[in-house]
């Protein structure tokens, strides 16, 4: 047993480096995925389609007039923090992508959960002539586009966050929402989904449990989509769509990336999907440049797992001992997909894992530092500089990126809840 291994076994944090990743991560990559594409090409047709539906959008969603339609977070320098922390100046300025307030589903799920959705939509509004020549997609809005998409469902296994998302959405356009939760879902989170009209399907099992029983029962209705986080390159794809604007923030910001200015990444990591398509994403706009980092929980690093596993093994932290017992409920999944595996295997620079203790000290070190509101699991990538301090892409130049995938939707008894958690409960 390797000491890696022994950390896993234990839940000890501990950080891994790729050694797969290779020199020419800017180089060709797959095009495809189980037949379909995934390639430059179709993360460009990923965003396009997020333009053709924002004017419907900001129909549907007050909150999202603001930005005309536009599904997207703000980009912020975090001084405070850093400091809190104690990196200092010379290894690199820390920097925050907030999808924690991203609008509407208030977590980085919004990003491919929205896109499948609008993918969805967007194939049977052609099939059924939906979308007017005077009215374009705002059409989609009216009561003939309403009726045919209350023929069809829309469902999904989550946690929590991708529920949200997909719930939410395919509710406000007409379908019949539902969403397969497992055991670690918040009941806040429930209750909001059904106060949108969502059907929310408890199950006594975990996220794996979920999906597959929600699979199963969306086999058997032919008219109905089922959203399948561990496989859909149609949620990968509204991830890697993000890599566009934010390379247009980091340039209003006047931050350059290159070979002596490296953007590193540090996202937290469930099954794999939101990381795996940021990830893709991001190399495909900065190639070798950039350095992404996946942060797992010590009982759920699923995803760390899968990378140290031999060619055709797909293991769960299960067979490592561990409980998948984790506060970070949108973490919390047993095995990673495989989809997020392959993608990554020369791309992702590596993966590091967090204590439960250590979500909530940074969730309270950003609230009392920045005045900014997330959920634990949204709090794991602060570790990841810590790992990278005395790491030779740590300089001056080097860019630090937080990436705070949800929370500012979270109730305010809930979050008081986290500000007095302890390991003892």
């Amino acid at each position: 047993m390797t000491d890696l291994h022994r950390s896993i076994s234990t839940a000890t944090p501990d950080f891994w480096c790729n050694p797969r990743r290779t020199a020419a991560a800017n180089g060709p990559r797959p095009e495809q995925f189980g037949g379909k594409p995934i390639g430059i090409l179709a993360i460009h047709e990923a965003d396009a389609r997020f333009q053709r539906f924002a004017p419907l959008l900001a129909t549907l969603f007050p909150e999202l007039v603001p930005s005309k339609g536009q599904i997207e977070s703000d980009l912020l320098p975090i001084a405070s923090m850093q400091e809190a922390l104690g990196l200092p100046l010379e290894k690199g300025r820390l920097w925050l992508k907030a999808d924690h307030g991203l609008p509407v589903a208030g977590s980085i799920k919004a990003r491919g959960g929205f896109h499948e959705v609008l993918e969805v939509a967007e194939r049977l509004a052609l099939q059924y002539k939906l979308i007017d020549s005077d009215a374009g997609y705002l059409a989609l809005s009216q009561s003939k586009a309403r009726q045919v998409f209350a023929k069809y469902q829309i469902a999904v296994g989550s946690t929590g966050n991708l529920g949200m998302s997909i719930g939410v959405m395919a509710a406000a356009l007409g379908f019949r929402a539902v969403v397969h939760m497992s055991h670690e879902a918040k009941d806040w989170k429930k209750e909001r989904l059904r106060g949108r009209g969502v059907e929310v399907v408890e199950h006594p099992g975990d996220y794996e449990q979920a999906v597959s029983r929600g699979r199963q029962l969306a086999k058997a209705d032919p008219l109905c989509h089922f959203v399948d986080d561990e496989r859909s390159t149609s949620l990968f794809l509204g991830y890697s769509a993000c890599a566009f604007h934010l390379q247009r923030q980091l340039i209003a910001q006047q931050v350059t990336v290159d070979d002596l200015h490296p953007l590193l990444v540090y996202i937290p990591c469930g099954v794999g999907g939101a990381p795996s398509g940021i990830a893709w994403g991001l190399h495909h706009v900065f190639g070798n440049h950039v350095h992404c980092y996946f942060a797992e929980p010590v009982q759920s690093p699923c995803f760390l797992i899968q990378m140290l596993a031999n060619e055709g093994q797909h293991p769960s932290v299960y067979d490592y001992g561990l409980s998948n017992h984790t506060e970070a409920d949108g973490l919390a999944v047993p095995r990673a997909s495989l989809l997020a595996g392959e993608t990554m295997q020369s791309i992702v620079s590596g993966s590091f894992t967090v204590e439960d203790a250590t979500l909530f000290k940074h969730l309270d070190m950003l609230r009392s530092t920045q005045g900014l509101r997330i959920e634990p699991s949204a709090a794991a990538g602060f570790s990841g500089p810590q790992w990278l301090k005395d790491d030779v892409l740590a300089c001056t130049g080097a860019t630090h990126l937080v990436w705070t995938t949800g929370g500012s939707l979270v109730p305010d008894t809930e979050y008081r809840k986290f500000l007095d958690w302890s390991p003892s409960g």
